[in-house]
């Protein structure tokens, strides 16, 4: 099947007086994997919703494929959705739930079997058709869910926060399972969660939304690099926030300067700092702090510095024998890779 776009134009939605979703605008290119990442109340499960035609905007429009859907019933959409909860038959097997749709349809009998047995092996359930699902895993399960809308061959493929029930190292197995399966089938997808990381690992374009608008949209690599709001900064990953002033290709931050290019109207500025770009020496330029706390996690060493400008929070890759101990007198620099600044 051929991949189509989406598009929100518009879409407003009101549930009495409370604004749910103001005036969003947004294009799913086709083929293409879109996350909807915010807080949760922020509005993105109800803009999949009124993608999936379980909602109806108050205003605006909706178009998949260039035909406008807004007014049409779900089951006319040629849209399926992966539920948070799974929503699989508890008394059917692994087959029966994943052919439900098909047979719901009418559809011949070795139609039905061909094409259960085609996604069985898209989702690595391959000798599990017979499996009551009460008793497979939750990774399993989440796959028998995929396995039941991808069989049906939508047009658009919705999940709302799909990975929530399963623990941190089963999540990261099966979104790059999604993510793989996504790519090689082409589908155009819409996909929500309040997990960054998981948007960023998965996303060819991610939607940072702040009740009920859209914040900023863009590749992962943007958004974590260039955010355009102290709630992007903040959200997307970690930061730290330091007042300072620009001017002339130069930060000034408490009579720390350092050389910073930036398409920004000079003047006093937040700085956006990564973790990663905080780095610590015993001497030389830089804000004078005190080593409050070292950390070694195993795959990264964690640090914090207690400065003029507040507590600043570092990070280093694997261990970091060379870093002075806790409540030594450091000098405190900046990498500009991992720096921002943001108008006040």
């Amino acid at each position: 099947m051929k991949a189509v776009s989406v598009q929100l134009e518009g879409i407003v939605k009101r549930f009495g007086k409370v604004m749910a979703v103001e005036r969003a605008d947004l294009e799913l290119p086709a083929g293409a994997l879109v996350t909807l990442l915010g807080p949760s109340g922020c509005g993105k499960t109800t803009i999949l919703r009124m993608v999936a035609g379980l909602e109806r905007p108050s205003e605006g429009r909706i178009l998949i494929g260039g035909e406008d859907v807004t007014r049409l019933p779900a089951y006319l959409r040629d849209v399926t959705m992966v539920f948070q909860s799974y929503a699989l038959f508890p008394h059917l097997n692994v087959f029966e739930n994943i052919a439900y749709g098909l047979k719901v349809q009418r559809r011949p009998q070795a139609e039905v079997r061909e094409r259960v047995t085609e996604v069985v092996g898209q989702v690595g359930l391959g000798g599990l058709e017979q499996r009551p699902v009460a008793v497979l895993s939750g990774g399993q399960q989440q796959r028998v869910a995929l396995a039941r809308s991808l069989v049906m061959q939508p047009r658009v493929l919705l999940f709302d926060e799909p990975l929530s029930n399963l623990d941190a190292k089963l999540r990261k197995h099966v979104r790059e399972e999604i993510r793989d399966i996504q790519q090689q089938l082409g589908i155009t997808t819409l996909y929500v969660t309040h997990d960054q990381e998981e948007a960023m690992a998965i996303s060819d374009l991610v939607v940072v939304m702040s009740k009920g608008k859209i914040e900023q949209k863009g590749d992962p690599r943007t958004l974590y690099t260039q955010p355009q709001s102290r709630f992007v900064a903040d959200f997307i990953g970690s930061a730290n926030f330091v007042e300072g002033s620009y001017a002339g290709g130069e930060v000034n931050v408490a009579g720390y300067r350092f050389p910073h290019r930036q398409e920004i109207a000079p003047g006093n500025v937040t700085v956006m700092v990564r973790p990663e770009a905080v780095t610590v020496s015993s001497n030389g330029a830089g804000l004078e702090g005190i080593l409050h706390s070292v950390a070694f996690l195993g795959s990264r060493t964690e640090f914090s510095v207690d400065t003029a400008v507040g507590r600043l929070e570092g990070v280093i890759a694997g261990d970091a024998p060379d870093l002075p101990s806790k409540g030594a007198a450091v000098r405190v620099r900046f990498a500009p890779q991992g720096v921002y600044l943001l108008a006040r």
